[in-house]
């Protein structure tokens, strides 16, 4: 569906501060180029000359052909559904190795196509071709992250609190995004999306510090929970209606949310260099006492 252009110098458009005269966030504030591109979805191009040899050469070819078009074609989406889970592991501090090693598994399935789709008229030199698209795709590709990774000096204990409740914000952000995607209203899904940026530097605040957890769990779950619900409840009741004062009140919700995350992120963030500032004091007490001065 078409959509009307809007921003600051449009006739509806909303200006780029909020009602506390703070600058406005863009939702694409430290945004990065997605690896799921242009790459992965010619995969899904790449195999369809096969549909051509699937009829006019007997039960035979058909059943080769139509196998390695299905291989060649799973091979692309768990490449896809592995550079996207490489880029969420990528964006976290705190993260678990993928548990499915997707693009991996995409390797060996290129392997797999290619060399089914090349045994009738190659042989047995179809193994040669399969070992070759399956190392070129690993290059091109790369690996899936194979390890967890965590923030130095900290318990594997904590880590994983940390990223058990960073994985179900995640699913919160995920279900808003889910709920108005359906409205095609871009003003409403930039909102959602400038919110959640404001809500992931939180994570990354937390995942940093994980000390922190304690004074950011009941934005990270209750408050989260609670956008995501009345997320939900907007978008189906503005889907029927389209009542301007609903929209309204959604966006003003979505305000004070984001005014209240960020807040609550600086105030982590100075509870941080508390703490940094007291271990400085501490260390140079220690040096005083040992004799040794810092101005030396």
């Amino acid at each position: 569906m078409a959509q009307r252009f809007g921003g600051k110098y449009s006739p509806d458009g909303s200006p780029d501060r909020d009602a506390k005269g703070a600058a406005a966030r863009s939702a694409f504030q430290d945004a990065r180029p997605a690896k799921s591109g242009a790459r992965v979805n010619l995969l899904f191009l790449a195999p369809l000359p096969l549909a051509f040899s699937l009829f006019g050469g007997g039960a035979t070819q058909l059943a080769v052909s139509m196998g390695a078009l299905v291989l060649l074609l799973l091979a692309a989406w768990l490449t896809r559904e592995g550079l996207q889970a490489e880029e969420a592991y990528d964006a976290r501090k705190i993260a678990k190795a993928p548990a499915i090693p997707r693009k991996i598994f995409g390797s060996v399935a290129t392997g797999l196509g290619l060399a089914l789709g090349s045994y009738l008229t190659m042989g047995l030199g179809a193994v040669v071709v399969g070992v070759i698209g399956a190392g070129l795709h690993s290059f091109a590709f790369g690996l899936d992250p194979l390890r967890s990774k965590g923030a130095e000096g900290v318990d594997q204990f904590q880590q994983d609190r940390v990223a058990r409740v960073v994985d179900e914000a995640e699913r919160h952000l995920t279900q808003m995004t889910q709920a108005v995607a359906p409205l095609n209203d871009r003003q409403v899904t930039a909102r959602v999306e400038a919110f959640q940026t404001t809500a992931r530097e939180m994570f990354r605040t937390v995942e940093s510090d994980p000390r922190d957890l304690t004074g950011a769990r009941k934005f990270m779950g209750v408050y989260l929970m609670g956008a995501r619900d009345a997320t939900i409840k907007f978008a189906d009741l503005y889907a029927r209606g389209r009542d301007a004062s609903v929209r309204a009140d959604y966006l003003a919700l979505l305000d004070d949310l984001d005014r209240n995350f960020a807040s609550k992120t600086q105030t982590l963030l100075l509870d941080d260099r508390s703490d940094m500032d007291i271990e400085i004091k501490v260390l140079r007490d220690r040096l005083d006492r040992e004799g040794v001065r810092m101005d030396q």
